[in-house]
């Protein structure tokens, strides 16, 4: 009896078993999910990074506008008083130099503009060029300034 029940439990353990077809396509379905994930994971780092540096651009844009506002009419038409080219880091806090660096210009020339006020006005345009990983990124920014501003405040 024991010899019988063994003969007929063979059949049915063959066929609970996989096949190599089924194995093979389960574990290509299996590697297709995972390199998507790990694509879908360092496509959101890099998106993240690139976010960070463009508001820390944008950051670093807004400071050197916002410093022109605190000087005299006579300090910004001062050749040199403003330094034309500048150089800033990810992280001003960090203890060492190492990582991201942004190099910029800020050029102060006349308005673009052909009325009266073109002596009272001045355009200013700050650019600032790094490197994301191998691309080479930029940023510009360009406001006016005028000999009285908008308040009526001299410093």
């Amino acid at each position: 009896m024991k010899i019988q029940k063994l003969i007929s439990a063979r059949p049915s353990r063959a066929r609970a078993a996989f096949s190599l077809v089924e194995v093979t396509i389960g574990m290509g379905v299996i590697g297709t999910v995972i390199v998507g994930l790990f694509s879908g994971f360092s496509s959101g780092f890099f998106t993240m990074r690139m976010a960070r540096e463009n508001l820390r651009a944008t950051q670093i844009m807004l400071e050197k506008v916002e410093t022109i506002r605190l000087y005299s009419w006579d300090q910004i038409n001062t050749a040199g008083f403003i330094p034309p080219s500048f150089s800033a880091t990810y992280d001003p806090q960090a203890t060492n130099s190492q990582g991201l660096s942004y190099n910029g210009t800020m050029t102060i020339s006349s308005a673009p503009i052909g009325s009266s006020y073109s002596n009272d006005m001045k355009l200013v345009t700050v650019r600032l060029n790094w490197k994301t990983g191998g691309l080479d990124r930029s940023r510009e920014f360009s406001t006016y300034i005028a000999r009285n501003g908008l308040q009526s405040y001299i410093y």
